[in-house]
């Protein structure tokens, strides 16, 4: 599936704004995929270029990472909710949501407020997910550390081993992106931190798929913040995506759009959704 439109869209106001990138049929519902923290659009091109059974594709680049505007000091889960909603109004109706980690509370939460018919989320995270780590992340960013705040995110709040991190210093384009998408870590995992989440998930959304890689299934931390959010949403349904862990856009972008493409409606539901407009 080829990128056909990118879109720049205001939001907060007019404070700041967001960017999407629509590969597809731009006049056609499909997946609208929210990344989380440390990630931007351009890193799940190589998922959304490859799903089949979606006619569209919409990739959210959230606020905070270019070429999308600033968080503002006024910043919170609230601001991620509207600014989905925002997209979501310059799209066909019947939208599916797909939020990855953080993007997977956002959708979550989004839904609660504007029921789409059909959720995913890839291991989505909640509140208390990296609470332990927040003063040493606040003390980073305040010093605009963000060598110290890609590390800390990749090693204390991931939980990846000391060598895995220090294979991914020595390579110079690898950790300078790292940096750069590390720059609204700490206000992201503090809105994360600071919002109460609801007893019960996805109640009037007639779907709702949760996907955990096998290499997390029942591991702390996405592992566990995920069995968190499956115990908020009884009715979903699970799935494992075999061979692989939290980075699977990243790591494996054919199987995770495999994945995403066997969770599609049947095309006759998606024409349904086409008459409906």
């Amino acid at each position: 599936m080829e990128q056909t439109i990118q879109k720049k869209l205001p939001v907060g106001g007019g404070d700041s704004w967001v960017t999407i990138d629509v590969y597809g049929r731009a006049d056609a519902p499909g997946l609208v995929v929210v990344p989380g923290a440390m990630s931007d659009a351009r890193e799940w091109r190589h998922v959304a270029a490859a799903v089949e059974a979606w006619p569209s594709v919409t990739v959210v680049n959230r606020r905070g990472r270019a070429p999308s505007g600033p968080l503002t000091d006024a910043y919170s889960l609230r601001s991620e909710i509207d600014d989905l909603a925002a997209v979501l109004d310059q799209l066909p109706p019947g939208q599916t949501l797909f939020g990855w980690s953080y993007g997977g509370l956002i959708a979550l939460l989004a839904a609660e407020e504007r029921p789409p018919r059909q959720v995913i989320a890839y291991e989505p995270v909640v509140r208390p997910f990296g609470a332990d780590v927040l003063p040493d992340m606040k003390a980073a960013a305040e010093a605009a550390d963000w060598n110290a705040t890609a590390g800390l995110v990749i090693g204390r709040l991931a939980g990846l081993d000391t060598a895995y991190v220090e294979s991914l210093r020595a390579d110079r384009e690898t950790w300078a992106t790292l940096c750069r998408l590390s720059v609204p870590a700490y206000a992201e995992l503090a809105a994360l931190n600071a919002a109460v989440p609801p007893d019960a998930w996805g109640r009037e959304t007639a779907r709702v798929d949760l996907v955990v890689g096998e290499r997390n299934h029942g591991r702390a931390p996405y592992g566990t913040s995920f069995d968190d959010v499956r115990k908020r949403v009884p009715h979903a349904e699970v799935r494992i995506l075999p061979g692989q862990g939290h980075m699977a856009h990243l790591e494996a972008p054919a199987d995770l759009a495999g994945l995403l493409d066997e969770l599609a409606p049947l095309p006759s539901a998606i024409s349904h959704q086409n008459d409906e407009r």
